[in-house]
């Protein structure tokens, strides 16, 4: 499984980005320059990464610097599943 082809898709899947995360590199800004990454967004793609993953987020491990860019993402989920 490649995991940056997994959260991107999960992105584009979410946020109905008709494919315009496949354009994302690590630097990507997320948080506050995607607009359709709203509080609502950020709820459902942590639903669905944890779907997708087998993972599960406490509400204490999330903050605005996970959705920072697309690495601080990666960061996360590589963490979470300890690779």
């Amino acid at each position: 499984m490649n995991i940056k082809d997994e959260v991107v898709a999960v992105l584009d899947e979410v946020l109905s980005l008709k494919g315009r995360a496949s354009t994302f590199s690590p630097e990507t800004p997320l948080l506050g320059a995607i607009p359709e990454l709203d509080s609502m967004a950020v709820v459902a793609l942590i639903t669905s990464l944890e779907e997708r993953f087998g993972f599960v987020v406490d509400d204490d491990e999330i903050d605005g610097t996970v959705f920072a860019s697309l690495g601080a993402l990666l960061d996360f989920v590589h963490g979470k599943l300890g690779v």
